[in-house]
């Protein structure tokens, strides 16, 4: 019933078994399962508990006791009440111990039952001091996905930026944009505001008067000695991580104001601190703040120019991911018939589910250009598209 090796069960009391025999001779199985289950809740064996539970809707259903057995074990006419025990036991225990915060074990029910609301509402209500293992709570919140944003701020409140980029990086967030945009926004927050505050104690430590409201792009304009000698004052594959992150991921908004102070720190970084990207980031934080700028409504046409160019040149070099990202970037500054006229451009043939941006049939299909259809069709020798794509452009 139970794996021993995993058994942490708290044990009864010597007399415990005895009393168990006892209740069964004098008083029957019943009143024997009620003593059980007295005992096993006072000795706080929530486990044993809940099997203890089914083996009393078993005996009550006059059927065999051990309530790990089959159900093919149960005449078919019990199985409904059988089931409702099920859920009722679960939801007992259950609740017992989301009240002693053991969320963990409860969600071990909650989660057979199918029923995630119960603990959702415990862990979002739930404040864990700083003594608290926070460990079950991200693995359930995050991993379990009841309250991912929770899961997510407690690993960047507890240990960490690098935990946090490590966590999101390594997950798919693409099915859930609202998730990964909180998560890029809080990275980028609280990267900006170690930054900030690093650079200030390093400039006060210098004797430099640091404006009260000055931005990272002025502080770090303050001192020239600042970068000497390869000097950084954050993690540098943190400062790239999120800055890419935020680039590829977000809208306009604070957090791409803070990823562009981001950039406006690395660009100072002597060059063999500013790593090296493929095109179109391959000039690092310099792109990057472009990309930036562009999505933030600033120099957006030298912007656009830039990584137009960026795209043309790659794709002569066979490689379209430069286009990909410009593309993207199009969609971001609300120029979708922009963006399909560089899809036909560049990534005509592409066949749409290998790219990282809508291709030129999804971009058709937006505004409406069905003879853009039929020619991304006929690119691809896909007959059949090619004529639905005219028959769909006739009135």
């Amino acid at each position: 019933m139970f794996d021993p090796d995993e058994d942490t069960r708290p044990a009864l009391d010597a007399g415990a078994f005895e009393r168990l025999r006892t209740a069964l001779a004098s008083a029957g199985p019943q009143a024997a399962v009620d003593e059980l289950v007295a005992q096993l809740r006072t000795g706080e064996d929530f486990q044993a508990l809940f099997y203890a539970l089914l083996m009393k809707k078993r005996v009550e259903l006059g059927v065999s006791p051990f309530p790990t057995g089959p159900a093919s074990e149960l005449p078919p006419e019990t199985h409904e009440e059988y089931e409702n025990a099920i859920r009722a036991a679960g939801r007992h225990v259950g609740g017992i111990l989301l009240q002693r915060k053991e969320f963990a074990k409860a969600w071990t029910y909650y989660r057979m039952l199918g029923e995630p609301e119960p603990v959702r509402e415990a862990l979002d209500a739930f404040n864990p001091g700083p003594d608290d293992d926070v460990y079950p709570i991200i693995e359930i919140a995050w991993q379990g996905g009841l309250l991912p944003k929770k899961g997510f701020d407690l690993v960047l409140g507890r240990h960490g930026i690098c935990s946090a980029i490590t966590m999101v990086s390594g997950s798919d967030l693409s099915p859930n944009p609202d998730l990964r945009d909180y998560c890029v926004t809080k990275l980028a927050a609280a990267l900006h505001a170690q930054l900030s505050e690093r650079l200030r104690n390093d400039l006060t430590g210098r004797g430099v008067a640091v404006p009260e409201n000055a931005t990272i792009a002025q502080l770090v304009e303050l001192d020239p000695t600042l970068f000497a000698d390869d000097a950084y004052h954050i993690d540098t594959s943190h400062l790239s991580s999120v800055v890419q992150l935020a680039a590829m991921n977000l809208s306009a908004g604070e957090a791409v104001n803070h990823a562009r102070e981001l950039c406006a720190y690395g660009r100072k970084l002597s060059p063999n601190l500013q790593g090296h990207n493929d095109a179109p980031f391959d000039e690092n934080y310099d792109d990057f703040l472009a990309y930036l700028n562009v999505i933030a409504g600033d120099r957006v046409e030298g912007g656009l120019k830039r990584f137009e160019q960026k795209a043309a040149r790659e794709a002569e070099l066979g490689a379209t991911y430069a286009a990909q990202v410009y593309v993207n970037l199009l969609l971001k500054v609300n120029r979708p018939a922009d963006a399909l006229a560089a899809a036909k451009r560049f990534l005509l043939a592409e066949d749409d589910r290998n790219l990282i941006c809508p291709g030129v049939n999804e971009l058709a299909r937006r505004v409406g250009d069905y003879a853009a259809l039929a020619e991304a069709a006929k690119a691809r020798n896909d007959a059949v598209g090619y004529l639905a794509s005219l028959i769909a452009a006739k009135p």
